[in-house]
């Protein structure tokens, strides 16, 4: 059973922490811009954006932002009972850091637990907590598999490019295949294997991802967003919206300007 004790987001130029072994939380924290720098004993770890660690409870450690360096992040501190520890990353018990490929679906999950934490929405305790249980399970089921070769993630990073400038149409292995010049199920696969994502799922959150801009930041209404990012069935757009972010469109109009 975890229990989380906070969600927090950290900003600025000016940062420093200190661990403290004696309140016996654990951290997952995620880095999305800038760069920052843990310490624990001898080693020393540089994050940057993309990066994620874990620090397990009882750690000694000490952390500052790059003097200048503007960063952000997410941290989750919590604490675990011995079901948790059934999750290879918290059963371990040791410092833990790594880069992933479904660094930008995790972000958003953790950008969906940090706003339903700071808005005290009902049972955000509860949906923390099985959040954070989600990307521990695929954080430690990405360190079963190989790592993605360099070519791999090459590739892979040129089928996101491509799908950046036309997620709005229907993107299709085939055209990815294309792209890489590999065969539609080998660039299928590989995406999968890289991102973590199917390309549907990704071309998904991706549209999603700029829904929530402009449901926040413009005066469209939401027919008029859905038609825009692709989704001719507003009705599909809503369920696809709700099942992506845990909200609907309209609760992001709110404080629209």
């Amino acid at each position: 059973m975890l229990h989380v004790a906070y969600v927090r987001q950290d900003r600025g130029t000016d940062w420093f922490e200190q661990g403290e072994p004696d309140r016996g939380l654990a951290s997952f924290i995620a880095v999305t811009y800038g760069r920052i720098v843990y310490w624990m004993g001898k080693r020393k770890i540089i994050l940057e954006k993309g990066d994620f660690l874990f620090v397990p409870a009882f750690a000694d450690y000490y952390a500052k932002s790059i003097p200048s360096v503007f960063h952000e992040k997410y941290v989750v501190s919590f604490s675990c009972g011995e079901a948790a520890a059934r999750v290879p990353l918290f059963g371990e018990g040791r410092l833990a850091h790594a880069r992933m490929g479904m660094y930008e679906w995790m972000i958003e999950r953790l950008k969906t637990m940090h706003e339903e934490w700071t808005e005290q929405a009902p049972y955000a305790d509860l949906r923390a907590e099985a959040i954070l249980s989600e990307l521990a399970v695929l954080w430690s089921r990405e360190n079963l598999r190989e790592p993605a070769t360099d070519a791999a993630v090459r590739m892979a990073e040129r089928m996101k490019a491509y799908i950046a400038g036309h997620y709005r149409e229907r993107v299709t292995k085939e055209e990815l295949g294309e792209c890489i010049g590999r065969t539609p199920n080998h660039a299928a696969a590989l995406f999968k294997r890289v991102i973590g994502q199917t390309i549907s799922a990704y071309v998904h959150a991706v549209r999603i991802k700029t829904a929530v801009y402009m449901l926040s930041d413009s005066l469209l209404t939401v027919a008029e967003i859905s038609e825009y990012l692709g989704y001719r069935d507003v009705s599909y757009f809503q369920r696809i919206f709700k099942r992506t972010t845990g909200r609907i469109p309209s609760d992001y109009m709110r404080d629209r300007p």
